[in-house]
């Protein structure tokens, strides 16, 4: 049984349909990414998992239960975790009290519970650790992602739904950022990405799905992808 199944997804904007019906599985352990153009209807897919966009048709499993009407907060509890297009960043927190707002569904755990989830993530992110007093609006960009990225696993999520996690980045910074999330998937975090960069993200992912205007044309593993022809074209500029 897939860890996250969505069968003939349908969302729309009014009247504008964004996605057209849709269909894709997450096995749990796995790294499954979601390549497309802008438009393409990526971010619409991820919002519809975490439940903050309604589905017009269609049925969304995570670990065999029926959440497609599921409230959002509620998906959360059942471990799915969102870090957001843009990082989301709260930006007059410190980098330890946005980090506990990620901790705000499990606030009900034991002190040793969170401080082992803490310490996880000052792990994974030692530059966070160093600066847990700081303001998050004077980060650079690539603190802010880590930080949003901290704060999602700070949920303890079963699937972490990772939107655009390289947007705006130096090339430097982008390697360090998907070699955490090499790292979190290899703790035993199941990852759903969404990614421009297909070459950082296909290279690492188990299986990826091609989106275009809304409709899945290509699937298959991440590598098989990355060697095809038509992919190289249209995403890496290899003709």
């Amino acid at each position: 049984m897939p860890l996250l199944e969505i069968k003939d997804m349908v969302v729309g904007y009014g009247r504008i349909e964004a996605l057209h019906g849709i269909s894709l599985t997450v096995e749990e352990g796995e790294l499954v990414t979601l390549i497309g153009a802008n438009g393409a209807g990526k971010t619409t897919t991820m919002r519809a998992i975490s439940g903050v966009r309604p589905l017009t048709r269609g049925t969304i499993l995570f670990d065999g239960e029926d959440i497609t009407k599921m409230k959002a907060h509620v998906r959360v509890l059942t471990g799915i975790v969102q870090a957001p297009e843009g990082r989301g960043v709260f930006p007059g927190m410190t980098v330890q009290e946005n980090l506990d707002m990620g901790h705000y569904a499990r606030k009900f755990e034991s002190k040793a519970a969170y401080q082992e989830t803490l310490d996880r993530v000052f792990e994974l992110f030692p530059r966070l650790a160093e600066r847990r007093s700081q303001v998050g609006g004077t980060m650079s960009g690539g603190e802010q992602q880590m930080v949003a990225i901290g704060r999602a696993l700070m949920a303890r999520p079963r699937l972490l739904l990772l939107d655009e996690p390289s947007m705006g980045l130096a090339p430097m910074i982008i390697q360090q950022i998907f070699r955490i999330i090499s790292d979190i998937n290899a703790l035993g975090t199941t990852i759903l990405l969404v990614e421009q960069n297909a070459q950082q993200a296909l290279s690492r992912s188990d299986r990826a799905y091609i989106l275009e205007t809304g409709e899945v044309v290509k699937s298959g593993p991440g590598k098989q992808l990355l060697a095809d022809p038509a992919i190289k074209e249209a995403y890496l500029g290899v003709a």
